[in-house]
């Protein structure tokens, strides 16, 4: 009566054992998720600033480049 008891209470503590590092796991792995994600959207974010000040850089040189333009074609 004892050993059958034994191996059960055996089973229902390696079936616990294994919920509890898969759910471990899991949350292991949300966490790197959201790091990752994290880091990816700080990325996005300079990518961003980098292009808008990139756009303002040629909206100003296309400025100097139709002076340029206009000076040329008085003086031709």
């Amino acid at each position: 009566m004892v050993i059958p008891i034994a191996v059960l209470l055996i089973i229902f503590a390696a079936v616990t054992a294994m919920f509890i590092a898969y759910f471990r796991y899991e949350r292991h792995r949300t966490e790197r998720l959201a790091r990752e994600l994290e880091r990816y959207r700080a990325a996005t974010e300079a990518s961003t600033l980098a292009q808008k000040e990139l756009g303002d850089k040629i909206g100003e040189l296309n400025g100097r480049v139709a002076a340029v333009e206009q000076i040329l074609r008085s003086v031709g």
